[in-house]
């Protein structure tokens, strides 16, 4: 049986898309862009299910980026981010 993927929290994002390592920080998924960059680099970070090692990887509404069990949907809206970890 596969894995159980999280459900998803809803992100908003300003605008029509957001790079990888800017949604990271924004979905509190790491502490900085500095941090970003090697958990995307060891291939820790799936966007919709696949591997992504690009930091610049353009997401948009829709895609849900997993780290460490904890998944974040891209949304639009209100950007009022209150994500439960």
């Amino acid at each position: 049986m596969p894995p159980q993927s999280p459900e998803p929290v809803d992100v908003p994002i300003r605008d029509e898309s957001i790079r990888l390592g800017q949604f990271l920080k924004l979905a509190n998924l790491v502490e900085s862009g500095a941090e970003a960059k090697p958990v995307i680099a060891d291939g820790a970070v799936t966007v919709n299910g696949e591997v992504e090692t690009r930091r610049g990887r353009q997401l948009v509404p829709g895609d849900v980026v997993t780290l460490g069990g904890l998944a974040a949907r891209v949304a639009t809206g209100e950007v009022e981010i209150d994500v439960p970890w």
